[in-house]
């Protein structure tokens, strides 16, 4: 397991979902996709916890840092970045079906870069679509709904267009977070 970060000009840092693992098939598509983009990628392993607070806490402690900072996640790693952007102030946030307000980990994530997208399936039977409007509209981030159901993986080639938009967003605009929306 990871212990701290790496320090880089570039990174993205991936958190996985509760039934996943740190390399399952979407990190590992959109983990080529910032490697051609020449970002440095992690991928903690959270599987030692079910616990989404906890998971939220091992993120901090590893205190991912870079000049251009992107958080990535998945289900209920989407609540884990999504949680974590107060305190790591990132460039950017890609949440794939983020498992947000659900009972006991129901809060407002805070401090959401201007770069927030949103993809998230129609036919998702884990997280109900709706929460992802919510947070979107709240947010005011951009929200892609998909023909598909929680996983996504079926929409890989729609993923890594989408991320690496936003990636060169980042990079085009690296002191401006407003920029390209």
């Amino acid at each position: 397991m990871e212990t701290t970060a790496p320090s880089t000009e570039r990174l993205v840092c991936f958190a996985h979902g509760k039934e996943s693992g740190p390399w399952g098939i979407k990190i590992t598509r959109l983990a080529e996709v910032a490697r051609a983009r020449r970002f440095e990628v992690m991928s903690p392993d959270y599987s030692g916890t079910q616990n989404p607070h906890e998971r939220v806490q091992q993120l901090l402690a590893l205190a991912p840092r870079a000049a251009s900072l992107v958080l990535v996640g998945s289900s209920m790693g989407g609540y884990v970045s999504a949680m974590a952007c107060a305190a790591l102030k990132p460039a950017a946030l890609f949440l794939m079906a983020p498992a947000l307000y659900f009972p006991g980990w129901e809060e407002e994530p805070q401090g959401m870069p201007a770069r927030t997208g949103v993809v998230h399936g129609w036919d998702d039977d884990i997280v109900p679509v709706q929460r992802a409007q919510r947070f979107a509209e709240l947010h005011r981030a951009e929200l892609h709904l998909l023909h598909s159901g929680h996983t996504l993986n079926d929409q890989l080639p729609l993923l890594c267009r989408l991320f690496d938009r936003m990636l060169e967003q980042v990079l085009a605009y690296p002191n401006d977070d407003t920029a390209g929306r």
